[in-house]
């Protein structure tokens, strides 16, 4: 157990490998209710959203999800999270649990008339069960990602979010705090294995899902970061100027993922000789190779180029990948 933004959160129960293994093989549950739930409500709520996200929450319907991004003046990223449409005049967003604060204050000091950003955080817990056998083990029937409805699990009301942060398929289920310890129990009864922010790190990174405060953060824009497709560039949002001229100037530096070619593991804050930063490192255990993303300049961008990591003093040899990293089709 480790302190995360003000919870204490497993980093593992049986191990990192063995969960990780778990959840690309057969499914996983995590327990990731420290992360923030905003109600955002009213007949403007739209128009305070659409102002202040970078994607086009007009592009969805009543039951549909999309990842976004709060975005400073300059184009920096505040948070990047998941809208929620419940209908016309309410609106869920799921932030990360670092930003809880600096989000809930961004959006509530930039309401308008017409509109009220709530933090409920503390009134829903979050269960995020991942895994290629991960629906049917619920009793759930398919339905398409990105979208959520409420429902039943093991006798609990539900809603059944089809969204998730490990490249497989899976759901995040959303319930009162004081139905937490009989969801997670049944899940877990059911034969699904617990797991950790280890595994949930090794997992993402090898889809190459960033994660805030690493690979993306307030000095970072949504283009050198490769997030250019969850920016409506031709609708007025905050940043939206800066992020333009980005896109037709071309950014300076841009996040890759790249794997190592020598026996190494790299870690964030190492640097690549020539220019640039390891924003995510680990060692990939579908891969069983070091796997990592990072920074470099634009042109030392492309897939294949040869890349030098300083490993605590010593040079180790790595090439620029395609992302993502890992997957099941390939593999």
């Amino acid at each position: 157990m480790v302190p995360f933004a003000g919870w204490e959160m497993p980093v593992q129960y049986e191990g990192v490998i063995p969960e990780h293994l778990a959840v690309r093989n057969d499914r996983g549950v995590f327990d990731v209710s420290h992360m923030g739930q905003f109600h955002v409500e009213g007949p403007r709520q739209a128009e305070l959203l659409q102002g202040l996200l970078s994607n086009d929450l007009g592009r969805l319907g009543d039951g549909g999800a999309q990842y976004t991004l709060l975005t400073t003046e300059s184009g920096g990223i505040v948070d990047d999270l998941i809208a929620y449409r419940i209908n016309p005049f309410h609106t869920l967003l799921i932030v990360n649990a670092g930003n809880r604060a600096a989000a809930y204050a961004w959006l509530k000091e930039r309401e308008i008339s017409g509109s009220e950003v709530r933090d409920a955080s503390d009134e829903y817990v979050l269960l995020a069960v991942q895994g290629p056998t991960a629906i049917a083990s619920l009793g759930l029937t398919e339905a398409p990602a990105f979208t959520h409805a409420m429902g039943e699990v093991f006798g609990v009301e539900v809603m059944v979010c089809r969204t998730g942060y490990t490249g497989e398929a899976g759901v995040e289920l959303m319930c009162p705090a004081e139905d937490a310890v009989e969801l997670w129990d049944a899940i877990v009864s059911s034969g699904t294995t617990p797991c950790g922010l280890g595994a949930r790190d090794t997992l993402r990174l090898e889809v190459c899902y960033p994660l805030h405060g690493n690979d993306i953060t307030t000095e970072t824009d949504a283009i050198s970061a490769g997030l250019g497709w969850t920016c409506a560039l031709d609708k007025e949002f905050t940043g939206v100027a800066t992020l333009r001229r980005i896109r037709e100037e071309g950014p300076a530096s841009r996040l890759v993922a790249f794997v190592m070619d020598e026996k190494a593991v790299p870690r964030q804050g190492m640097a690549f000789v020539g220019g640039g930063t390891v924003t995510s490192g680990t060692h990939s255990p579908m891969l069983d190779v070091g796997i990592g993303m990072g920074y470099v300049p634009s042109a030392a961008a492309a897939s294949g180029t040869e890349l030098v990591v300083d490993v605590r003093g010593k040079p180790k040899r790595a090439h620029v990948v395609k992302k993502p990293i890992y997957t099941r089709e390939e593999n």
